[in-house]
């Protein structure tokens, strides 16, 4: 990776990570030098997960690696952290954190020239703002929220086991060796399966409630 060739950013929960997930950083790939962005919150140097957010950003990472064609042109980096207490870096584009965490993101991008991806028109106009210089693109049509909820349906419906001997629903809209990180941690699953949604939502953006304030 060097300053010659254009960089494309993907920032996301990654979620799970999706077919989705790996359509677009194949489509990155081919003609960017890629970084990408799995969001984390921490309060102190604790990594802050709901149901909505249950994967950390270790096996996330993991999982993006497990979709790579080639590590050659592609970074993963934890530069999109949200240090609590989140409520600092509202409103966005106003706040001068969220502008500190917009530099962080881009201080160790090589290139001279960059590009976003999102399929979202709001985020897409908000990175424009940001000048991150995003590019047009459709909404993923796998959605990592659609796979939790079917992963915690199944927690009602089953067990991990159903998911390593049978082809549950999940599976279709997950890359293979994805499908074997989610069962790997599968407690992940239970645990937050049964768990009420600590997380809020403001001003169109989701954060844990838990460092909130």
């Amino acid at each position: 990776m060097g300053r010659n060739a254009a960089a494309a950013i993907y920032l996301g929960h990654f979620n799970p990570v999706t077919k989705a997930h790996e359509d677009v950083i194949s489509f990155l790939q081919k003609d960017y030098n890629l970084y990408i962005f799995p969001v984390r919150f921490l309060k102190g140097n604790t990594e802050i997960n709901t149901r909505s957010f249950p994967f950390p950003y270790k096996i996330r990472k993991a999982m993006i690696e497990a979709v790579l064609n080639s590590n050659d042109n592609v970074k993963i980096l934890s530069d999109y952290t949200f240090l609590s207490p989140f409520i600092k870096y509202l409103p966005p584009i106003v706040s001068p954190y969220s502008w500190m965490l917009r530099n962080q993101i881009v201080k160790n991008i090589q290139e001279e020239t960059f590009i976003a991806y999102t399929g979202d028109r709001i985020e897409r106009l908000a990175l424009k703002v940001y000048r991150l210089h995003p590019i047009k693109a459709k909404r993923l049509k796998i959605s990592s929220s659609a796979v939790k909820n079917m992963l915690y349906r199944q927690i009602i419906q089953g067990s991990a086991e159903l998911g390593r001997q049978e082809k549950a629903h999940w599976q279709d809209k997950v890359p293979e060796k994805v499908v074997d990180l989610i069962i790997d941690n599968w407690k992940i699953i239970e645990k937050f399966a049964k768990s009420p949604d600590l997380t809020l939502k403001t001003m169109g953006i989701k954060f844990p409630k838990d460092g909130f304030i």
